[in-house]
């Protein structure tokens, strides 16, 4: 029976693949009207069905309580109108950003007389595996039509009913615009076989896009064949430079941790400078216990804030400083100047985004220059660290690797280039 099944799955994960690349040629070669239509037919069933897709949301979201799942993984998955209408936007914005495929850039005559550029093309069939977050279904979807990509989606099991419906308003906005609605395709098994044969079908999908937990990521770079371009976790930190504004540092620091706890770009460690820690550690960390963060601290963060009254301090361990919480957690680190701090950075981060506080120029401008993440920030918070917010519309994803992508992929990370040579009879000599 379970040869059987996997048969089954076999078979059903090859006809996508098939029709995802026969897919892949249309979508190709539409145009940037026809694919703005479609995007748009999107977002219109999206608002005309909020009710209906808050429904099948809620059949996710009991199912994930009644498992037992953690308050950050059902934060993950919950929808509400205001993400809901957070998809349409970043459908719209999608709409109004230029279509990189086809774009030429600036041609270079060589030697011989022959003219050289480079045009920005689509990547052809992109593989999407992540977890929870059901906007990742939209949001991937907009950003493959409009790059001229099909898509294969196949997120987690605890969102099936969501992803599912979502899947069908987008396919109904693909035919509205006369194009194929196999160009987005949702896996409709929860069978984890069906992950396996998706990472190796090589001659179907160019690229994977893994979004999820660090065991799925594993399990994905052990396994698969298909490239990928992949976030591991978020170990973001926020630096309390000397030379910060430290009301501005206040303000930021409670932002960046406690705006939202679950996405992968909350800070996660804050490193604070001795000669400031007196005076922006008492009220900055009584926001946070105000709030409910556990801050789990070094001796010299205990010592600070126990004379100033706090109690409820955790003794951070080593394992903190390389932990991703998601979660209403907290580790602090004093250092003695911005070298140990990035130090620390390069030590224990996963370069995702890092932030400095400071108003000394020359300490952003080596912040800037010396952290190696794929966001560096200065005086602003990390949460920042998102695809809507960099004015991309959307993201598939925050790239920690170097190749091909890096940050917030958005559609020129779903694009490649190859080269065009334009000759008026030359031959080589």
């Amino acid at each position: 029976m379970e040869a059987q099944n996997q048969s089954t799955i076999e078979q059903m994960m090859l006809a996508i693949g098939q029709q995802a690349r026969a897919a892949s040629r249309a979508m190709a070669k539409a145009g940037s009207e026809q694919k703005n239509r479609a995007l748009l037919n999107i977002a219109t069933a999206v608002r005309r069905d909020v009710a209906k897709i808050l429904a099948a949301n809620a059949l996710d979201v009991k199912r994930a309580k009644t498992h037992g799942n953690d308050a950050a993984f059902v934060d993950r998955l919950t929808m509400t109108e205001k993400s809901i209408e957070t998809m349409a936007l970043g459908l719209e914005q999608i709409v109004s950003l230029g279509d990189p495929v086809g774009h030429i850039g600036t041609f270079k005559k060589q030697a011989s007389g022959i003219l050289i550029a480079q045009m920005r093309v689509p990547l052809g069939v992109i593989g999407i595996i992540y977890e929870s977050r059901p906007n990742v279904t939209i949001d991937a979807a907009a950003l493959c039509l409009k790059s001229g990509n099909a898509v294969i989606l196949r997120g987690g099991s605890e969102a099936i009913d969501s992803n599912t419906y979502l899947a069908g308003l987008i396919q109904e906005g693909l035919a509205a615009a006369q194009l194929p609605a196999e160009a987005v395709q949702v896996v409709q098994t929860t069978d984890r076989a069906a992950v396996g044969k998706m990472i190796t079908m090589t001659e179907y999908i160019d690229v994977i896009v893994p979004r999820g937990g660090k065991s799925l990521i594993a399990r994905l770079m052990a396994d698969g064949r298909v490239p990928m371009i992949k976030h591991l976790d978020g170990i973001c930190h926020t630096y309390i430079d000397e030379g910060a504004d430290l009301n501005l540092a206040i303000r930021v620091c409670d932002n960046a941790k406690t705006q939202r706890y679950a996405p992968c770009n909350a800070m996660e460690t804050l490193l604070v400078n001795t000669k400031i820690a007196q005076d922006v550690l008492p009220p900055l960390c009584k926001i946070y216990q105000d709030k409910g963060v556990e801050l789990r601290v070094d001796s010299k963060t205990r010592k600070v804030l126990e004379s100033s009254g706090f109690i409820h301090l955790v003794d951070a361990s080593e394992e903190d400083w390389h932990t991703e919480y998601l979660a209403p957690i907290l580790s602090i680190k004093m250092v003695g100047d911005l070298d140990e701090a990035m130090e620390h950075i390069e030590h224990y981060g996963s370069k995702h985004t890092d932030a400095i506080i400071t108003q000394n120029q020359a300490h952003a401008d080596r912040f800037l220059r010396e952290v190696d993440s794929a966001s560096v920030m200065v005086n602003t918070s990390t949460r920042f660290a998102d695809g809507f917010e960099y004015g991309l519309g959307a993201e598939i994803g925050i790239s920690n690797d170097k190749l091909h992508a890096r940050g917030p992929v958005g559609l020129e990370g779903l694009t490649s280039l190859k080269y065009v040579v334009m000759g008026h009879g030359e031959v080589r000599q």
